[in-house]
This record gives structure tokens, C-alpha cells and sequence, in this order.
């Protein structure tokens, strides 16, 4: 299995998944090899054995990597590709990286290559080495299935495939129209569709990604199967007690990227609106991303700056923390494959309200679902969790029950099941 980060050291819910997903694989009986660019020895290997790129040595002089590399011409060398930027954040790195950094086209050709693991400037040359390495690992290891997590892992199972003739399963968590809407970075969109043409299988996160693969990118819907995705069980029962909200307001709470994908303008919007009818209410914003210096300046000039919080990028207990704290949570995606996030705040009986653009919204029965873009009716249902208390209670008990019973497991066994199609 190739992924590019895993627990502790996540940037969003892709890591969560794979870490919920492999363990759900052992109950299952699938033994998981999982790579990763760098590992920094801390990572959970309850259920996987942690396979560290970065220590992996290559002979590019070998034939088949040199083959391989005459294939992957659209990943670039020190191409300046960062996820999840927008325009404004992605200039200014550029510029700043231009001062500082002049990284040679040999050094990707290095017998061991030290990964950083993040999503920077040197994010494709990166891409590009890990597919070499991916070669290597898979010729030295022995298995039965190669999967692939995202696009920037796609080219490592191409090239595994390729070097041993196992199947690949790919995984789509979030498409290049997820990220960027209909003004696709082609480079990102070349990669993902090469990825799904050459898989044996594509496993969709939702119904409503499931679409876009065959849709957007021409994938023939036989080898498309949607595996919805699940929450990791708490080790122990949170004791909400245990927080201090320390102030009297009830607090209504968003949490992740604060980017176009998630819809943090749109929350925003429907804040001021509740506000307008109830002031004793606190909002949080609890991420970071390219939006975030916009969303400060619209709460400013909303004039609602008193009643609004920005905590950062948050992580670990401090996410426990902040759903305990919670008495509405808010998921307002533009687009969201799946969405995990209203899972964990429903596993610590929050009630949710969620975007019907979003995978989620296929297997949650006991949420409210609004239009993203309908700030009316997203203040109608946070107003309402608020205001009445039977409401709210009803959302968050059966909401937690059915958290319950989406399991990762279960999941699993769909996975599974995918496995043993192509082997």
C-alpha cells in the first residue's frame, strides 16, 4: 500500500483513513505493507509494517527504472505543485522559494534519496522519485495486491505494477475537480486519470466521486466501486466534563482546511445570520489554508469579530477537545468525496449539519443536509440544534448510534472483497 502520510503526522484526513483502513484490513485478515515517503519512527504499527522510502536504495542505472522513467515525462523535475494553495498563497511561496532554492536534476538520480514527506515546492520531484523507489520496494517485498492511495501515489503503483505484474487497485479520495472546481491543474488531472487507466480496479470514497471518475475522466464504470469510508473507535469514552468551555455561549464549530473546497465563506454567512437572531452563540474556525487571511477580514467587517474564533490548524485531542466543547458542528463543503470530520463530531454526540455535496450525506441518516450555498436554510438548522433542546438531543443519540455501526472493518471487508476480485 503506498500513501504519503500517515499518523501522527497528518495535514487531513487522507492519513486518518489509511491508518482506520489498514486496521480494519488486519480484523479482516489482510496483511498490509504500507510506504511512505519518510517515516519518523513515531507511527502506530499495530496493523501495518511501515515501509520507509527514504531508506530505500536505487541502481537507476538498472534498466527497468530507466524504462519506467522514459514513461512518467509529465512529472516534472522541481516542478513548483503544492496542493490545496490558492493563487495569491502559491505566488508568494514561489517567489520566496526562487531566492533560495536551486535543486539540480541530478539529485533525484541518487542511489538514496531523502524525502521530505510534505507537500512543498518539490512536491512532483518527490512524486517522481517515489514512483523509482516504488519499483524497488516491490520487487524486494512479497504480496499479493498493490494499492495505491491519491494521485501523488498513482505513479509509484504504475510502476510496481509494472515491475512485478501485480494487480493495482487505486484509491480515490478527492478528485483535481474536488480541489480546484472545473479550472483543473491538467498536470494533477493527467496523473489521476493515468493512475485509474492503468489500475485493474478504482475504489471511490462515494457514489458521488464514483460519478466524476467515469464522467470526468472516462473510467470504465465496470472496474468503479464505491467503498464508503468510516471512524476510527475512540480507545476510551471522552469525558466531557473534562473541558471548560469557560464561557456561557453555546459554540457552533467548523473544522478542516479553510479552503474554496470546504466552504468557510459560506459558513461565515450563516454565522452573521444566526447572530442576527441570537447573539450569545460563539463560532469556531478551526483550520488553516489559503482562505483563511480572507475569512478574517470578512469577520471584521461583519462586525462580528467578538463572537468568532480562529484556533489554527488543530490535531490529536485538541480535535477531541474542541468536538466536546461543540454544541453544533458545521460541514459546509462545496465538494467533499466523502467527509469524516461530521463522523468524529457525532461519535462525541454533536449534531451535525452537513452539505448534501458531500459523500457523507449518502450514508448519514441522522443529519441535517442543506445546500451548500443556501445560507438561509444552514441558519435555519444550526438556529434550530441550538434553540430546541428535544431536537438536538434526538440528532446527537441516534447520530451517535449509527456512527456506531460505520466502522472501518466493515469497510474493510468491501476492500477486501475488491482484493480478491483481481488476484
Amino acid at each position: 500500500m503506498f500513501g504519503w502520510e500517515f499518523p501522527p503526522h497528518i495535514t487531513g484526513g487522507l492519513g486518518t483513513a489509511c491508518f482506520g483502513m489498514t486496521k480494519g484490513l488486519l480484523k479482516n485478515g489482510v496483511e498490509v505493507l504500507f510506504v511512505v515517503p519518510k517515516a519518523y519512527g513515531d507511527e502506530s504499527e499495530e496493523a501495518v509494517r511501515l515501509i520507509n522510502a527514504s531508506d530505500i536504495s536505487i541502481d537507476i542505472r538498472n534498466t527497468e527504472e530507466l524504462e519506467f522513467w522514459k514513461n512518467i515525462t509529465y512529472l516534472e523535475v522541481n516542478s513548483s505543485l503544492v496542493p490545496y494553495v490558492g493563487p495569491e498563497a502559491f505566488d508568494n511561496l514561489i517567489e520566496s522559494t526562487e531566492k533560495t532554492t536551486t535543486l539540480g536534476e541530478g539529485s533525484i538520480f541518487n542511489a538514496r534519496y531523502s524525502f521530505s514527506g510534505k507537500y512543498g515546492e518539490n512536491l512532483l520531484e518527490e512524486v517522481a522519485r517515489y514512483a523509482l523507489v516504488g519499483a524497488q520496494i516491490a520487487r524486494d517485498n512479497h504480496f499479493d495486491v498493490i494499492h495505491a492511495h491519491d494521485w501523488l501515489t498513482y505513479a509509484a503503483g504504475i510502476a510496481a505494477k509494472q515491475a512485478t505484474g501485480k494487480p493495482l487497485v487505486v484509491h480515490m479520495h478527492a478528485t483535481e475537480f474536488d480541489r480546484s472546481g472545473e479550472h483543473v491543474n491538467q498536470r494533477v488531472y493527467d496523473i489521476e486519470r493515468s493512475g485509474m487507466v492503468a489500475a485493474d480496479r478504482v475504489i471511490t470514497v462515494s457514489n458521488l466521486t464514483r460519478n466524476i471518475v467515469i464522467d470526468k475522466y472516462g473510467i470504465d464504470p465496470a472496474k468503479v466501486f464505491t467503498v464508503h469510508n468510516a471512524v476510527e473507535p475512540t480507545e476510551q469514552q471522552i469525558d466531557i466534563s473534562q473541558f471548560q468551555k469557560n464561557v456561557p455561549e453555546k459554540i457552533v464549530t467548523f473544522l478542516g482546511r479553510v479552503t474554496f473546497q470546504k466552504g468557510p465563506e459560506y459558513y461565515i454567512e450563516a454565522a452573521y445570520k444566526v447572530l442576527q437572531r441570537d447573539p450569545n452563540v460563539r463560532f469556531v474556525m478551526a483550520g488553516s489554508g489559503d482562505l483563511l487571511e480572507k475569512m478574517i477580514r470578512r469577520v471584521a467587517q461583519l462586525k462580528i469579530s467578538t463572537r468568532f474564533h480562529f484556533t489554527g490548524f488543530l490535531r490529536g485531542e485538541n480535535v477531541d477537545r474542541m468536538f466536546a466543547m461543540s454544541d453544533v458542528y458545521v460541514m459546509p463543503s462545496v465538494s467533499e468525496p466523502f467527509g469524516i470530520s461530521p463522523l468524529e463530531a457525532m461519535r462525541t454526540n454533536v449534531p451535525v449539519v452537513i452539505s448534501k455535496q458531500s459523500g457523507v450525506a449518502e450514508v448519514l441518516q441522522h443529519a441535517l443536509k442543506v445546500d451548500f450555498w443556501d445560507i438561509d436554510a444552514m441558519a435555519d438548522a444550526i438556529y434550530a440544534l441550538l434553540q430546541y433542546k428535544s431536537l438536538s438531543q434526538m440528532f446527537a443519540r441516534y447520530g451517535a448510534i449509527e456512527v456506531d455501526n460505520l466502522k472501518w472493518e466493515h469497510a474493510a471487508k468491501h476492500i477486501k472483497a475488491v482484493y480478491e476480485q483481481v488476484w
